[in-house]
């Protein structure tokens, strides 16, 4: 469905649990060939499959708008980030490591090696959906695995346009299979318990992330799990404000604010807040609101009904709290799944807003005194996956960034996100790391072997 029409775009197979095994059957019979095919040829296909995507670029940005919603600027851009991710793992499929030493008693090597893992099921979600795909997909080629990839419902489209230029590219079948349906619990879990799987990699909510742990505990199939955020966006007093607004303009709306990296809570000290407020919100009351494929729009529909209504709940709870809109707070009429951009002040500590993962346009901003204050708030969470400091102090900025209970953080900056760079949380936003030569690692089994020569 076109979120900013609700008109049906196509119709896809509903797969269910026979259909999922089906793709573990056609991964067994390819995996052998797979892992005996030599890192160079993995490479080669991975970067066929990085030039081929960067050919049909702009085919991929419009299907992304079409079933996604979000504007085609944010399109384009992911569709170049998801392609980076074929080409990182080209470069990496050739570098698995590898050790060799002697043992400390002199009798015996030590050798550690690599070997792929063995069948990976991929699940992922619809906010980015070839950024997504390809962040697991390639890792996991790299590595000699072969996998299935289980897309979110709203956005089947983009998933199979990839497996389509994966298939041109060369990768034999059964290597990558794709399952796309409506049934995703029966037959994600069809799969996990299936003793031929022995990977998981999941985006989503850590709600459903629980669940699919205690699904893969059964077969103690390895976990790999991006969860939900709820980022601090700490701006200090001697921060540069124009350069903090400019940071928080992306950290809060790129992909819409439908991102596990988006900026959920904007703490601003209390001597610039009048100013850094002000400048926010004339850029957000800015931002043209429209179709994604319209040339002029910045912010696209929302993906779903539900996902208006969420955000409308929060804002209203917001409100009722005792927050001050600054702008937004409304949808916009019509047709679509529209919600305008979204300043709120003073929200109250017990906002269902500051506990909760927006995934909207919204913005709560909270005053604070003091380092330590801030820091107490910032932390004060389940989650843990990305964090923002803004400050000139680099000292300082370096400090809070050590103290923040975070797996990444960004300084000075509102994207952290990069195909070289290790993405994942702490706490309940997740376990292990995409991107980057720990990427890779995910996808393969340690093994030691003690030799006499």
């Amino acid at each position: 469905m076109d979120p900013a029409t609700e008109e049906v775009l196509a119709a896809v197979s509903d797969g269910d649990i026979a259909e999922a095994i089906a793709a573990v059957d056609a991964a067994e019979e390819a995996a052998a060939d797979w892992k005996a095919t030599s890192p160079r040829r993995r490479s080669d296909i991975l970067m066929k499959c990085f030039h081929l995507m960067n050919d049909q670029a702009e085919r991929l940005a419009r299907m992304i708008t079409a079933e996604n919603g979000k504007a085609l600027p944010d399109a384009r851009s992911e569709v170049t980030y998801a392609a980076e991710f074929f080409r990182w793992y080209a470069e990496e499929a050739v570098r698995a490591p590898g050790e060799l030493g002697p043992a400390p008693a002199g009798a015996n090597q030590i050798m550690v090696t690599h070997e792929p893992i063995g069948i990976a099921v991929l699940v992922t979600p619809w906010n980015f959906p070839a950024a997504m795909a390809t962040r697991k997909i390639a890792p996991a080629l790299a590595a000699g695995c072969t996998c299935i990839l289980k897309p979110a419902a709203e956005t089947p489209l983009t998933a199979l346009a990839i497996g389509e230029i994966m298939r041109q590219a060369g990768v034999p079948a059964g290597v990558v299979n794709i399952v796309t349906t409506t049934k995703a619990g029966p037959v994600v879990s069809a799969m996990l318990h299936d003793k031929r799987v022995r990977k998981l990699s999941f985006t989503g909510s850590t709600g459903v992330g629980r669940r699919l742990l205690h699904e893969a505990a059964d077969q103690v199939i390895s976990c790999s799990m991006e969860l939900g955020g709820n980022a601090p966006f700490i701006v200090f007093d001697d921060a540069d404000v124009e350069t903090a607004v400019a940071g928080a303009m992306v950290a809060k709306m790129r992909n819409g604010g439908e991102a596990c990296t988006a900026a959920n809570r904007f703490y601003v000290q209390k001597r610039i807040l009048a100013e850094f407020m002000r400048r926010f919100a004339e850029e957000m009351a800015a931002l043209k609101v429209g179709p994604g494929l319209a040339a002029d729009t910045q912010l696209g529909p929302l993906i779903t009904e539900a996902a208006v209504a969420k955000v409308e709940r929060l804002v209203d709870d917001a409100i009722a709290k005792g927050a001050r809109l600054v702008t937004g707070g409304s949808r916009l009429g019509g047709e679509g799944f529209y919600y305008l951009p979204t300043v709120l002040a003073h929200v109250s500590p017990d906002a269902e807003i500051l506990r909760e993962e927006i995934f909207g346009p919204v913005a709560p901003i909270i005053a604070f005194d003091t380092e330590d204050e801030v820091v107490e708030l910032a932390n004060d969470t389940e989650y843990g996956l990305v964090s923002y400091v803004f400050s000139r102090d680099l000292k300082r900025a370096l400090a809070v960034a050590g103290r923040l209970e975070s797996g990444m953080v960004g300084i000075n900056r509102g994207v952290v996100s990069d195909a070289a760079a290790p993405f994942g949380g702490m706490k309940q936003s997740g376990l292990g790391r995409e991107g980057s030569n720990h990427g890779m690692l995910e996808y393969l089994e340690t093994k030691y072997i003690a030799a006499t020569w």
